[in-house]
């Protein structure tokens, strides 16, 4: 049964918080995806995905980009079409961002956050981020394959402590033991 195993194709996923509380500054997070080519799949991105732009080859994008948690369900939704990604890519890693403007934020001051990484109606994985609470940034997924074969799913919350470019620069390193 394993030749039938096509692998993930388009996945969803989605990120949700509540407004900040009266009087107190916005708070806007934002979904990034950063891609690796085969040949070096913990270097440098090849390209990062964010609030103003999309893949080059439009396999990664945002349906939705929402900078206060205003809103109905989920404020931000990215897709990947992992089925229609090249073959030199290898790697693609999903990140979250919390924006540092007006205001320095960590996810402890995030009002009611969610996240849902799902495959059409399948639910892959959910979380609310308390694991980093004092991170300003956190992987949220990691998709892989080799060579041409299938995309798997790696889920797993990541925190980081830092500027968001920096992250986006080095979300995708290979993970210390």
């Amino acid at each position: 049964m394993d030749g039938l195993n096509k692998g993930l194709s388009k996945i969803e996923i989605a990120m949700r918080w509540d407004p900040s509380p009266a009087g107190q500054p916005s708070t806007d997070l934002d979904l990034v995806a950063a891609t690796y080519l085969a040949d070096d799949p913990h270097g440098d991105p090849a390209y990062v995905v964010h609030f103003d732009s999309r893949s080059p080859d439009g396999t990664i994008y945002l349906n939705r980009d929402s900078k206060d948690g205003q809103g109905f369900g989920y404020d931000e939704v990215m897709m990947l079409e992992l089925n229609r990604l090249d073959d030199r890519y290898a790697r693609v890693v999903v990140g979250v961002v919390i924006q540092q403007r007006p205001a320095e934020r960590t996810f402890v001051s995030v009002v009611n956050p969610g996240l849902r990484i799902r495959e059409g109606y399948t639910v892959l994985t959910e979380d609310d981020f308390g694991g980093v609470l004092g991170a300003t940034a956190a992987t949220v997924a990691e998709f892989a394959r080799e060579g041409s074969g299938p995309w798997t799913f790696h889920s797993g919350i990541r925190g980081f402590e830092g500027d968001p470019v920096t992250f986006t620069r080095t979300m995708g390193a290979a993970r210390q033991a």
